[in-house]
């Protein structure tokens, strides 16, 4: 290396210790998070080895035979691979379709309230369900949706000659997931859009009125887009997680009357890694959902910076 060089690297590392010098105690706070990304996310991540090999517990990882792909084989060639993909995307888009803009729209509507009053009642009684955990959710929809004795089939018995079976019935297995994660985070997910809000210009806002704008051509002309950058940084986040439709709340709703319309892949991998001890296949199945999240996140990411440039780099 030149002498040239060699002067510039060391002041550029003279210049960046000098200009943090001031800050130190913000990287010290930062510290913490960066030892719990690095031990509990990245430090785990040779565990994909056992993609390729057939696991032994006893052998360990590194001393484990390799199979190739082997496990991917035998997951692509399996019965349930086509209905856990079916049933995660069609969880997911329905989702996506239902629960992400609802959010938007109660965030347009709660910032057009006048009445401070109501305006915080209403966020509070949004608010509550999503600090209620997931198991209790479950339970409160086992008891709702009873066909003896839930309070939906006994709303619905005027229009219908029998109960119905929420739960039992596969067809509606989708339905009660999506609504009963939109009452769930309705609230909570409006947060961040209301915050957004908070950044409208105050005096395009009086401009608009002066110039005879209705309400609805303000919400739609300034309100809206000042959302559009957040809306799409969401909408990117969401479609990279399109496979990762949540665990736990299929499997306690979960039964064997509904199981070809519940069964997804999050379940799947822990019923053939756990439960059957199959660790290479579950992996396997795990990496796959990782790796298709991923790609998705960056074609989505790609093309909202091509159209918008709002992506997430």
């Amino acid at each position: 290396m030149s002498i040239k060089k060699t002067y510039f690297f060391t002041a550029y590392w003279e210049k960046f210790f000098k200009a943090r010098r001031n800050t130190w105690q913000l990287y010290l706070l930062l510290l913490p998070a960066l030892l719990y990304i690095i031990l509990f996310h990245y430090k785990p991540m040779y565990g994909v080895l056992i993609a390729f090999k057939n696991f032994s517990l006893k052998k360990g990882i590194l001393q484990s035979p390799w199979c190739g792909l082997e496990n991917f084989r035998q997951l692509f060639s399996s019965f349930w691979f086509p209905i856990i993909l079916k049933n995660t995307i069609g969880i997911s888009l329905l989702s996506l379709v239902i629960c992400f803009p609802m959010p938007i729209i109660v965030a347009l509507m709660l910032n057009e309230l006048k009445n401070g009053k109501s305006k915080k009642i209403i966020q509070t009684v949004s608010y509550a369900p999503h600090f209620i955990s997931t198991v209790v959710i479950c339970g409160m929809l086992i008891l709702f949706l009873s066909p003896s004795s839930g309070i939906i089939n006994k709303l619905i018995e005027p229009f219908c000659k029998e109960p119905i079976y929420f739960l039992r019935d596969a067809q509606y297995f989708k339905g009660v997931f999506v609504l009963s994660d939109l009452w769930q985070g309705l609230g909570w997910g409006t947060i961040i859009y209301t915050a957004a809000l908070a950044g409208v210009d105050k005096s395009l806002l009086e401009a608009a009125e002066m110039d005879g704008a209705s309400r609805f051509q303000k919400i739609l002309y300034i309100n809206l887009p000042v959302l559009i950058p957040t809306i799409l940084v969401l909408f990117i986040l969401q479609c990279g997680s399109i496979l990762s439709v949540g665990y736990e709340k299929v499997f306690l709703l979960q039964t064997d009357t509904n199981l070809r319309a519940s069964e997804v892949i999050s379940t799947y991998v822990y019923k053939v890694g756990l439960q059957d001890n199959n660790f290479s296949f579950s992996t396997a199945a795990d990496l796959f959902n990782s790796v298709v999240n991923a790609s998705i996140l960056i074609i989505v990411n790609t093309i909202t910076n091509r159209i918008n440039k709002n992506g997430l780099w």
